[in-house]
């Protein structure tokens, strides 16, 4: 920790460093955390059958885009590939990294202001985030943010060279989480 850097105790739920002020993670909702479930699922198997890196949810990071503060942001999905921190990295670099995960995955919920909502995206792609998600569940589309925006709704197939070989079906996605939360 450094005279630069905001820190935030630990809370229940989560708290994050947003457009200057301290921000609580907004309570999920069963859609939200199926979706969560499905993502981080599908990007855990990528990562531990490609030997790509680390996938987690609700994983703090101490984020620090150039000469700014290093501030908290716990995205709902993040992955954090072995060539930004080493698979044999001390757990202390691992357990709340001081950097950006490579890519954020966040899930919008009706609370979600679209400013805040815009300010982590920047900044995580500040901080060295090769790629942001932005899933919105009412609107069923994925939003892909890697410096430029690109949209996919439902039906379309999300890839990216960040993540190679990995595939998300959006039309398997939304329809998954629409038979979950009957």
């Amino acid at each position: 920790m450094s005279l630069h850097e905001i820190v935030l105790p630990e809370t229940k739920p989560e708290s994050e460093w947003v457009r200057g002020r301290a921000l609580a993670k907004v309570s999920p909702t069963y859609s939200h955390a199926v979706l969560q479930r499905i993502v981080a699922a599908a990007l855990g198997d990528w990562a531990d059958q490609g030997g790509h890196g680390r996938v987690g949810t609700e994983w703090r990071f101490r984020v620090s885009p150039p000469a700014e503060i290093v501030r908290p942001l716990v995205p709902d999905v993040a992955y954090l590939s072995f060539s930004a921190v080493a698979a044999d990295a001390e757990p202390e670099q691992v357990e709340v990294p001081l950097g950006a995960p490579t890519v954020a995955v966040e899930i919008l919920s009706a609370d979600d202001r679209p400013p805040d909502v815009a300010d982590k995206i920047a900044t995580y792609l500040r901080a060295g985030s090769t790629l942001v998600l932005a899933i919105d569940p009412q609107a069923q589309t994925l939003a892909a943010h890697d410096g430029g925006t690109r949209v996919l709704r439902r039906g379309e197939l999300f890839e990216h060279r960040v993540l190679p070989d990995f595939t998300l079906d959006l039309e398997a996605l939304f329809s998954r989480l629409g038979r979950l939360a009957e």
